[in-house]
């Protein structure tokens, strides 16, 4: 088996299409829960991409915008791809005042647009969604020669009270059947495996990409019990649990954020991939 496979049979292909549905039934828990971008990251892609090249940007499953503004701002044409009609709806009543902005309601895999047309595409937290054997290339495609591709996510997020960390452990332990994952500060992200579990492919150069350019990030958000559960509500392994173990495993969740004071900090790695069309 090869090591693609391999991670595969681990994680899960992750893109499988009926798992992508459940973010258009939480729009406004999704909006109000999910985490910014460092401003850095967004002034080192406007500076990657150079800004002669800001025209004509698309962005692969756009969600509730938390990631448009930024590319809206700086000049860009941005046209997202958005599955859910309910995010759709979202997206064009938030930046309704934007005549430079429009959405196509469709998976990117299946969407119709044209080829060597856009200057820059981006993907924010959603790129692993993507079946990348088909993603890759059709984003190749779409970019014209100069153009860059713009991946980033936060990989790697983690509470930094070790002993509320070690209560939510045996809370997942017993009601998620697994772990509550924290990856150290020391791990590379850079790895092709690290690369393939956060983005579905391991390099962006077997598919055409060069100048590559791979940076990180550091952020934290604080959070209170009902918040963080609303946040862990969006996270699609958290609603495809059993109904009654879902509802336990948030109760553990409250009752141990609660425990030690109330709130919950997490501490987050951002990761941005970049590429570009020669």
């Amino acid at each position: 088996m090869d090591k693609y496979k391999e991670l595969q049979v681990e994680i899960g292909k992750g893109w499988e299409r009926e798992n992508r549905k459940h973010f258009d039934e939480i729009v406004l828990n999704y909006d109000k829960s999910r985490w910014d971008y460092p401003d850095e990251l967004f002034d080192d892609i406007f500076d990657y991409t150079g800004a002669e090249n800001r025209k004509n940007a698309l962005e692969i499953g756009a969600g509730t915008g938390i990631a448009t503004a930024p590319f809206l701002k700086a000049g860009y044409n941005v046209t997202a791809v958005e599955m859910g009609e309910n995010m759709t709806a979202f997206l064009l009543d938030r930046f309704r005042e934007y005549s430079s902005f429009s959405v196509i309601t469709s998976v990117f895999e299946d969407a119709e647009l044209k080829n060597n047309n856009y200057d820059l595409i981006y993907a924010a937290s959603v790129f692993h969604w993507v079946d990348a054997e088909v993603g890759c290339p059709k984003a190749y495609d779409l970019l014209r020669n100069g153009g860059a591709i713009a991946l980033f996510r936060s990989n790697n997020a983690y509470p930094t009270n070790m002993e509320l960390f070690e209560d939510l452990q045996k809370v997942y332990k017993k009601y998620y059947h697994k772990p509550y994952v924290r990856l150290e500060k020391t791990t590379d992200f850079w790895t092709p495996r690290e690369i393939l579990r956060g983005f579905g492919f391991e390099n962006l150069e077997d598919y055409g990409f060069t100048d590559i350019s791979m940076k990180l990030y550091e952020g934290a958000n604080t959070y209170d019990a009902s918040m963080y559960i609303t946040l862990m509500d969006t996270m699609s392994d958290h609603r495809s649990l059993p109904d009654d173990d879902r509802e336990a495993l948030y109760d553990g969740i409250g009752e141990a954020i609660n425990k030690h004071g109330g709130t919950i900090t997490i501490d987050r790695n951002f990761q941005l991939y970049m590429g570009k069309k020669s």
